[in-house]
């Protein structure tokens, strides 16, 4: 007597199916991280023309755009075939994420690393009607463009090559992060306000601006670092 074969339950399979491994995560991390701390840097450079390491680490990365893409991945992952709901879940998500990232590091060091201030429809300068539309748009593209590539190509790294990448970037990462609980990265077109613990560089290019890092005049538009 032959026993019925067992094809799994297709929700099983699904849930399988959308399951990766801790490395793929991480590397969607710092990848994303990465591309927020490009936007930011190369948005300064052509409008103020200057380079400004944008955000709190000494590092080429700014977390909340991981954080805020991996957030998106796990909320909408499923969806991603409804881009408008993609968008509109994406606009408020990372808003919120942005409010409470910047309340968060003004309570911690009395500094804001960005403020909307100046911009039409904003919160407390924390986040803005621009800001959020943008959000909206960054996410649908992420998760409805760069997500099925990226899916792809992970597949195509070993699994060695991928964990000793996540390793190392991670060390990396910390130790960052330890320096910038001790001292964030802050100065002229990174931070306003408080700033009690800027570095030598920082306060020669606070002089030679005078008190435009209180009150600067490069943009603030899509930053959120």
């Amino acid at each position: 007597m032959h026993e019925k074969a067992d094809c799994g339950n297709p929700k099983d399979m699904k849930t399988k199916k959308n399951f990766h491994s801790f490395d793929f995560y991480c590397i969607l991390f710092f990848l994303l991280a990465f591309a927020g701390w490009l936007w930011e840097v190369m948005l300064y450079f052509f409008t103020a023309h200057a380079f400004i390491n944008r955000g709190v680490y000494k590092g080429p990365y700014l977390p909340i755009y991981g954080v805020g893409g991996l957030l998106l991945y796990v909320l909408l992952a499923r969806v991603r075939k409804k881009p408008w709901l993609v968008f509109c879940i994406s606009l408020i998500a990372c808003s919120l994420l942005e409010y409470a990232a910047s309340w968060f590091l003004e309570m911690r060091w009395g500094i804001r690393w960005w403020d909307y201030s100046g911009h039409f429809l904003n919160i407390n300068g924390r986040i803005c009607l621009l800001g959020a539309v943008s959000f909206g748009a960054g996410g649908t593209a992420l998760i409805c463009v760069f997500i099925p590539f990226y899916e792809r190509m992970i597949k195509k790294i070993p699994p060695k090559i991928r964990i000793a990448v996540s390793i190392i970037a991670l060390l990396i990462f910390a130790a960052d992060a330890a320096y910038a609980g001790i001292k964030p990265n802050t100065g002229y077109g990174i931070s306003t306000g408080r700033i009690d613990f800027a570095d030598n560089e920082n306060d020669q290019h606070n002089k030679q601006y005078g008190d435009k890092n209180a009150e600067h005049s490069l943009p603030h538009d899509f930053q959120c670092g």
